[in-house]
């Protein structure tokens, strides 16, 4: 199974619309055409995983954490058996890098060939913004540009600015062999009491902000790298850290139009192929406390309905306080793809949460249809 999986995924990348070596002139399909051929021959637990991008500690069962600084503290650098075994069973659509997975480029060029070969094909991605959230620029083993801050990048007013950082980035993140980068930060950083978006944006000013975001983006793209803005429907109005704990915003939707849609509304115009979602509580807008990871209010009332967004929704990382405080891997991983989520990121356990897809897809609580269209949009992002 894993075999014919990888050569159905290597064959969406190799043969794509544009590509006239793997077709004859009587076969004209179109890429959709050639997604609906491949979702098809995809069995379900095949489809699942491709909702699943992990981190490399979630494929060892071995290793059971509560704080961020216990990952830290003894870093997986390559795959190993245990991770191989659970893949086996558990495939996967993309695996994220964090620093201290990554040591320098000789690790690098060794951990990535193990990382293609994992059962599902999985797109590599990394947390790669610029300034603070570095996780190659700031070590000291790789010799890249590195940048003060995406706010000292939206001071000067220039969005040239913003695409030569984005394309700087992308570059070297094309040369170490990454897919996607989970950047740039799109979200208005309008509270100064904000502790975790702080220089992260672009600005205070959504004016300001959409278009480095745009430019950003193009700077990816021409680089080779698929970008994506975050954290929907806006992190910058808030004063936790969802990393650690609940967080909201007391913004009503008029309000979030004047300012932090601004910025995703300019995104999506522009073509963006991922969004990431905040943790966030909106009680304002969707008239309760759950995060808007978890929310069909915002995902589908506002950013699919009212914003016309039809690409990838993926969530902020699942293992962090604002969701394992009050869900389980399970129920978070359900209740996220019931409110329009296409990938569930970075799940605390994966063998949990995978299951309860699972069985929520056998007992019709959630349709096979719904995995479908995620799987879609996912194999349309790995065509192009």
């Amino acid at each position: 199974m894993k075999e014919r999986f990888l050569w159905m995924l290597t064959a969406i990348l190799t043969c794509g619309l544009l590509t006239t070596s793997c077709s004859d002139n009587d076969d004209q399909s179109s890429p959709r055409d050639e997604v609906e051929e491949q979702l098809a021959k995809m069995t379900l637990r095949e489809k699942v995983g491709q909702m699943f991008f992990v981190r490399m500690e979630t494929l060892d069962t071995t290793i059971h954490w509560n704080a961020y600084s216990d990952l830290q503290e003894n870093p997986i650098h390559e795959v190993n058996k245990t991770m191989r075994d659970v893949n086996a069973n558990y495939p996967i659509g993309g695996l994220i890098l964090y620093a201290w997975n990554i040591d320098d480029e000789a690790q690098l060029a060794k951990l990535i060939p193990q990382i293609r070969a994992l059962n599902g094909h999985p797109l590599l991605c990394i947390d790669e913004e610029g300034g603070r959230v570095s996780r190659l620029a700031n070590n000291p083993n790789f010799n890249v540009k590195k940048y003060e801050s995406m706010a000292a990048i939206g001071a000067t007013g220039d969005p040239k600015n913003a695409y030569e950082c984005g394309n700087t980035i992308g570059t070297y993140l094309k040369h170490y062999g990454f897919d996607i980068d989970f950047a740039p930060v799109a979200d208005v950083n309008t509270n100064p009491d904000n502790i975790i978006i702080g220089l992260r944006a672009f600005s205070d000013d959504p004016q300001v902000a959409a278009p480095m975001v745009t430019n950003y983006l193009q700077g990816l793209k021409d680089a080779g790298v698929t970008g994506c803005i975050k954290h929907f429907p806006g992190h910058g109005d808030t004063k936790t850290d969802t990393h650690f704990g609940y967080a909201s915003t007391q913004k009503t939707w008029e309000e979030m139009m004047d300012c932090e849609m601004v910025t995703f509304k300019a995104g999506i115009q522009w073509g963006c192929q991922l969004i990431m979602t905040a943790h966030i509580g909106a009680p304002n807008v969707t008239g309760s406390d759950v995060p808007s990871t978890m929310s069909s209010v915002i995902l589908q009332d506002k950013l699919r309905g009212e914003l016309g967004y039809q690409n990838i929704i993926i969530t902020d990382g699942m293992e962090m306080g604002a969701i394992t405080q009050q869900y389980s891997s399970a129920e978070a991983a359900v209740s996220s793809i019931k409110a329009g989520v296409d990938i569930v990121l970075g799940p605390k356990n994966l063998v949990e949460a995978f299951d309860a897809v699972m069985d929520a897809v056998n007992k019709g609580t959630i349709t096979e249809e719904r995995i479908n269209q995620s799987v879609r949009r996912i194999l349309k992002l790995r065509q192009q």
